[in-house]
């Protein structure tokens, strides 16, 4: 087999280091896109008479609702977030903007973590909100 000089041994490291850079992207795409989209941190639920109730005039998303949706957000995949084994918000989330509540999660080993839920936008039948990872 001739031995490659020169350029033709500079084209060949420059197509391997290519093909490699190629075969990453190709490999690290769809796992970046899919954490992407499965680390959401924001919700729209409906406001109903299940999910909400009223007070002065004023739709207040149930505790256990928040609690729940943000339990299952938290950690979905093994390197997002941190595993929970408990959400609990201490009263329900009012449904106007920038209304602000803090829930607390607990870990595996039973220490606890603060979690900020913040209203984002509310209209005549949802709210969305969104917490801190």
């Amino acid at each position: 087999m001739p031995r490659v000089t020169g350029r033709g041994q500079e084209r060949q490291v420059r197509s391997k280091i290519l093909g490699v850079v190629v075969g990453a992207v190709a490999v690290l795409g769809p796992v970046l896109l899919l954490t992407h989209e499965v680390s959401a941190t924001q919700s729209t639920t409906g406001l109903d008479h299940y999910s909400a109730v009223t007070i002065d005039g004023h739709w207040v998303l149930k505790s256990n609702i928040v609690a729940g949706r943000t339990l299952s957000l938290y950690h979905p995949l093994p390197w997002v977030g941190t595993s929970l084994t408990d959400m609990s918000c201490p009263t329900g989330l009012k449904a106007v903007a920038g209304t602000r509540l803090t829930c607390h999660g607990t870990r595996g080993d039973g220490s606890l973590v603060d979690v900020p839920v913040k209203v984002v936008a509310v209209t005549d039948s949802s709210v969305t909100w969104k917490f801190d990872r």
